[in-house]
């Protein structure tokens, strides 16, 4: 007599588990890619205002590693895993099909694992992935990765950006996460039975390719603005202005007593201003 062959606990939670993918990239992952976006994007109203934005955010004090890790990190890091299980079970035929849903399939997909590379590396980056000392001066430094200060915002991040090969490569990675978004909010659609009839579907299109139009010219401006303040650092009396800002802002928080001036506070600041 032939006996059932186990099923896998994906297999077997597969319509939840999807569902739980879907929602999870709108929010809270596609919710705080949009927050990031616009925030970076401030640094067009000039470098105190980006950096009172930066400000506010490490307000969060010792907490603020928790909120990444719960709202940000770990749903991340369940999106892109789950979502590489899913490519791995599809099959596009774009090639062989070259119908716009077709494309949308593949570039969905395509996009998603370019995005969650860049994400990975964009972490690393700026952040280091982790705040601990050694791991920082031995490991993140020497390999490119923990360039952004919080408590010298537009300057570090200005300076992280010189590079040419690194703005293409955040202009490729924000354009992959915004289509992978704004596609997504569309397919999720369908997936939870929001535009089922082709009309609905048409004219949810068009809202989400608007978005992510949007959004695009959105994370492109804050990726020129802040290569704009890298620029700006290059040159010696707008350096001095722009790091005199920021310490300015810095010494008005200390005196205010919002910040502490400790070690952890110092561990924020950075040492580009010395260079």
């Amino acid at each position: 007599m032939d006996t059932e062959q186990p099923t896998s606990f994906l297999a077997r939670h597969e319509f939840f588990i999807r569902r739980l993918h879907s929602l999870c990239g709108l929010v809270p992952v596609g919710a705080y890619m949009v927050i990031h976006l616009v925030t970076n994007a401030s640094i067009l109203n000039g470098v105190s205002t980006f950096q009172n934005a930066v400000y506010q955010i490490h307000s969060l004090g010792a907490i603020l590693p928790i909120v990444e890790w719960v709202v940000i990190f770990l749903p991340l890091i369940f999106h892109g895993v789950f979502g590489i299980f899913i490519i791995q079970g599809g099959m596009p035929n774009s090639g062989a099909y070259p119908h716009a849903s077709n494309v949308r399939y593949t570039l969905q997909r395509a996009t998603g694992i370019i995005a969650f590379v860049f994400i990975f590396w964009h972490v690393f980056h700026m952040h280091g992935w982790f705040h601990f000392e050694w791991w920082r001066n031995n490991v993140a430094e020497p390999y490119f990765g923990a360039q952004f200060d919080p408590y010298n915002a537009s300057s570090s991040a200005g300076v992280a950006l010189q590079p040419v090969w690194v703005k293409i490569l955040y202009g490729i990675g924000l354009l992959s996460c915004v289509f992978h978004l704004a596609n997504g909010m569309w397919t999720m659609g369908i997936t939870w039975g929001l535009w089922i009839s082709p009309g609905a579907q048409r004219r949810a299109s068009v809202v989400c390719s608007v978005f992510g139009l949007l959004l695009g010219v959105v994370g492109l401006s804050a990726l020129w603005g802040m290569s704009s303040v890298g620029e700006q650092m290059k040159n010696k009396e707008s350096k001095a202005s722009i790091l005199e800002t920021e310490e300015n802002m810095f010494r008005s928080r200390i005196e205010s007593g919002d910040l502490i001036d400790d070690e952890a506070t110092q561990h924020k600041r950075s040492s580009r201003e010395e260079e």
